[in-house]
């Protein structure tokens, strides 16, 4: 123990015995130069008392529009075909019972590109009627936007039920509007929502029966020959599997949510 003092001791003195001698400036001077020839931007931030409602107004849009670019991923998958594609594929996989596979990240990048496919006619309306518009100086940005969401409006006034638009008409409390475009939008999207969760549980049911129909065979099966400590879950599994396989079911079920939107 006395040696390793005696050492640090040694390499301490040495080090500033280094630090004082005549040449041991020369290596920041050095670094200094070499700084000099790739020169770094500044950044100054500045916070200024606001003195006007104005002021405080520019903030608060600032704030806002912040806001809207962190949410828009969230808003534009709940104003397409997302939320349906993904349903679905999710209680794919609880009828099957193969809880973990295909992964989530396998489902949510299935359901991502399904979305871009299905919603490619939409997108391709939003970039003629308003992003190249805009591009060429021949709208402002509020008109860009009100152009922007015709296209969306009509995707999802064919794919909301009439019934589900009806309830959160009522829920607004506003007059009835003459028709079901003269909707405002945040009356129209929840109602869209409502009906995409719709539409995806009635064909999650349909998924289920097949494998239901499986699951209580080999149930009976099971139980008629007394294996009463064998769960028929790990029996009607690979039946399960077999059975999607042959019919191709994911040929048959990205091909029914691609037809089931108007």
């Amino acid at each position: 123990m006395t040696r390793i003092l005696l050492l640090a001791a040694l390499l301490l003195g040495a080090g500033a015995v280094w630090a004082q001698a005549p040449g041991a400036g020369k290596a920041p001077a050095r670094t200094a130069a070499r700084g000099d020839l790739v020169p770094l931007p500044g950044v100054n931030i500045q916070l200024n008392k606001p003195t006007s409602r104005a002021d405080n107004y520019s903030s608060l849009q600032i704030m806002f529009l912040l806001t809207m670019i962190v949410l828009s991923p969230t808003l534009l998958m709940m104003v397409t075909s997302f939320t349906r594609i993904v349903v679905v594929l999710g209680f794919l996989r609880q009828a099957i019972g193969t809880h973990q596979v295909p992964p989530n990240q396998v489902l949510l990048g299935l359901a991502l590109f399904m979305t871009m496919f299905i919603m490619a006619p939409t997108f391709r309306e939003v970039q003629k009627q308003a992003i190249e518009p805009y591009l060429a100086n021949k709208l402002s940005s509020q008109e860009c936007i009100d152009a922007a969401l015709k296209p969306l409006r009509g995707f999802m006034l064919r794919n909301t039920r009439p019934n589900d638009l009806a309830l959160f008409v009522d829920l607004a409390k506003e007059p009835r509007p003459k028709s079901a475009a003269e909707c405002p939008s945040y009356v129209l999207i929840p109602a869209f929502c409502l009906s995409e969760l719709k539409t995806a549980f009635e064909i999650g049911f349909l998924i289920y029966i097949p494998f239901l129909v499986i699951d209580v065979v080999v149930a009976s099966v099971v139980m008629s020959m007394g294996m009463m400590m064998l769960p028929p879950v790990i029996i009607s599994l690979p039946f399960k599997l077999l059975l999607f396989v042959m019919i191709d079911g994911w040929h048959l079920i990205l091909r029914g949510l691609a037809q089931s939107f108007g």
